[in-house]
């Protein structure tokens, strides 16, 4: 059976990991649905990805909640973030999610929302994880939770991503290729970009259980580029297994990641002076992000690798656009976790408000080279904390002047060191990854 994790929103949480069986979901649907209903009366919705083991799953959260006392409201298979909209449009207490992301069909995993469509509160995240360590007792007949599907799930979705760009925002004349990785977006992406007008070209929209992310879809670029050269497409977009992750291609075959599509969207939002403070990326957003949001005056900000960091940092500073560059593109104005269709429409909002193509958009930001170096160490002391690392990243990072940045960090699944340089110059910037990455070797040996 695959071994994938509890958490909140895709973030491991204080559970910590344990391996997903039939059992495990039966208790833990069981231990969520007693900490929901000490908030009162207990609606929870529970949608999924479209891997094999979801209905397994699926039926063992079910009994589990149930038998907690919780009612349950299905909604089969639907987008991560398609979950977090309809938590908060029903008034559920809470939304889980079934859900991989953009791992293989034999992983599994489960995603919380809070009735708020956010993370679980911190309290109710503790009061799961220590009823996880309980024997299960079942409410009396009378109070089993009763279940229910809701069948008309994908079409308030669909109108949901619609209401994002303006009342008659047309997609017209456009052509693009979208790749839905046979995965949860197979259904509704389709309908929302022909919906508003585009003329669709859809790959991996079939869904068989097993090929889900297998060679498609915002990981495996390759089938797409090749599609939307071949259909002589302006573009193509590429979704992950669970949908909250989008990339993009140019009309010449070339993808475009995230950083890339979150600039564009931030400098349509200031252009238009809709832009709530800055941008919110993270410590691998490639410093051309940085440099080009600088150009326009819009401050940036790094938060640590995961959308769980990008989504703190953007509430704490109340702003409202963040994003990785795998793809992860939060925009608060619009929903409040990331949203892969809802980031896509943005993007091809910006490019009509502009009459821009994307190969045109994506040159306001020159993406700096970048250097990453893996370095083993033993399990000994931290080389990162060596005086001699210290000395020369700090005297790497004088050097490049403000055009440049040095990135050292250890691996966290991994006895791994992570060297990474990038700036304006490949040739220094390589030489200075391997300098680093030289020097963080001699001390660990």
């Amino acid at each position: 059976m695959s071994k994938k994790y509890f958490g909140t929103d895709g973030i491991r949480g204080r559970v910590g990991e344990y391996p997903i069986t039939p059992d495990f979901m039966l208790k833990l649907g069981w231990a969520a649905g007693m900490a929901f209903r000490k908030m009162g009366a207990c609606k929870v919705l529970v949608g999924k990805d479209t891997r094999i083991s979801g209905y397994m799953f699926e039926s063992a959260l079910e009994a589990g909640l149930t038998s907690a006392g919780a009612d349950v409201m299905l909604l089969g298979p639907m987008p991560t973030p398609a979950i977090a909209y309809l938590t908060r449009t029903f008034h559920a207490e809470a939304g889980i999610v079934i859900s991989a992301s953009h791992n293989p069909h034999d992983d599994n995993g489960i995603k919380f929302f809070s009735g708020k469509g956010t993370k679980l509160p911190d309290e109710v995240e503790l009061m799961i994880e220590e009823l996880l360590d309980t024997p299960m007792t079942v409410v009396e007949s009378s109070k089993i939770g009763k279940v229910s599907r809701i069948n008309d799930a994908s079409g308030r979705y669909i109108e949901f991503c619609k209401s994002s760009v303006p009342t008659g925002t047309s997609f017209t004349g456009m052509k693009i290729v979208i790749d839905c990785a046979h995965g949860a977006t197979y259904k509704v992406a389709p309908s929302v970009f022909r919906e508003l007008g585009a003329e669709v070209v859809v790959l991996s929209a079939q869904p068989n259980g097993l090929n889900i992310n297998d060679n498609c879809g915002s990981t495996h670029m390759g089938p797409l580029q090749a599609a939307v050269v071949a259909e002589h497409a302006d573009l193509g977009i590429a979704f992950d297994g669970d949908g909250d992750r989008v990339q993009m291609v140019d009309h010449t075959g070339a993808v475009v990641d995230g950083d890339e599509l979150l600039f564009i969207i931030a400098r349509d939002l200031h252009e238009r002076d809709k832009l709530q403070g800055g941008v919110v990326g993270t410590l691998m957003s490639n410093l051309g992000l940085e440099l080009a949001l600088a150009d326009l005056g819009v401050p940036f900000v790094r938060a640590n690798v995961g959308d769980r960091y990008v989504i703190a940092e953007l509430l704490e500073r109340n702003w409202i656009v963040g994003g990785e560059n795998s793809g992860h593109v939060v925009c608060f104005s619009h929903t409040t976790t990331g949203d892969a269709i809802i980031a896509a429409l943005q993007v091809l909002m910006a490019l009509r408000m502009r009459d821009e193509s994307l190969a045109q958009a994506r040159q306001a930001l020159r993406k700096c080279p970048q250097v990453l170096i893996n370095v083993r160490f033993g399990g000994g002391a931290n080389p990162l904390e060596h005086p001699a690392v210290k000395e020369a990243s700090e005297r790497v990072t004088q050097a490049m002047a403000g055009r440049g940045r040095v990135l050292l960090r250890k691996s966290g699944t991994e006895p791994l060191v992570r060297v990474m340089v990038e700036g304006e110059d490949e040739t220094l910037v390589r030489g200075y990854a391997e300098e680093l990455a030289k020097l963080v070797t001699e001390v660990s040996a």
